[in-house]
């Protein structure tokens, strides 16, 4: 009897263990399943923060190329308009240079030549005595030299009659010929 009831604990203690050992590996299995769906789920969860982030970055690049492509563009409508200034200044200084005594007898000739000298009259800012003698010949035939506070450095070549007149005073010339500076393609 005594070998029976060994018998049947063994029997009760190996159907428990053998019950146990199914129970642990039933919850090893789930423990298991709960693990990869977790481990899933950080994966997706990480891919889409990496792809959010991706996202963001071609955003930055392209906004920092675009405002890189800006500065550049600035910079070169700075310069070009710093340059601009620059030869305006020079062009200035240099028809004011040129637009005196002799020289400006000499501009005030040629653009009389091949005119009735007595149908027009010379407005410049001062009537010199070197502008005289430079134009001596030209006030003989009748063209008239008188003094203005409208031209300040060149001179305007009036019809005497009032019809029109022909600026070539410094402003009217740097007009016309900033034109051509601002043209000026900086690449």
């Amino acid at each position: 009897m005594e070998l029976q009831i060994q018998n049947l604990v063994s029997s009760i203690r190996k159907e428990g263990i053998e019950a146990a050992n199914k129970e642990a590996e039933s919850i090893i299995a789930e423990a298991k399943k709960k693990a990869e769906a977790i481990v899933a789920g950080a994966k997706t969860e990480a891919q889409q923060y990496k792809d959010s982030a991706e996202k963001d970055i071609a955003i930055l690049r392209e906004s920092a190329a675009v405002s890189a492509e800006q500065a550049k563009r600035d910079a070169v409508l700075a310069f070009k308009a710093e340059v601009q200034g620059e030869f305006e200044k020079l062009l200035a200084a240099d028809i004011g240079k040129e637009f005196s005594g002799e020289s400006l007898g000499k501009l005030i000739r040629a653009a009389v030549t091949g005119e009735d000298i007595s149908a027009y009259a010379a407005e410049v800012s001062d009537v010199s005595d070197a502008l005289k003698q430079e134009l001596a010949k030209e006030i003989k035939d009748g063209l008239e030299i008188r003094p203005t506070k409208s031209v300040q450095k060149g001179f305007r070549l009036a019809a005497k009659d009032g019809s029109g007149y022909f600026d070539c005073s410094d402003d009217a010339i740097m007009e016309m010929l900033m034109p051509y500076f601002r043209n000026l393609d900086f690449q």
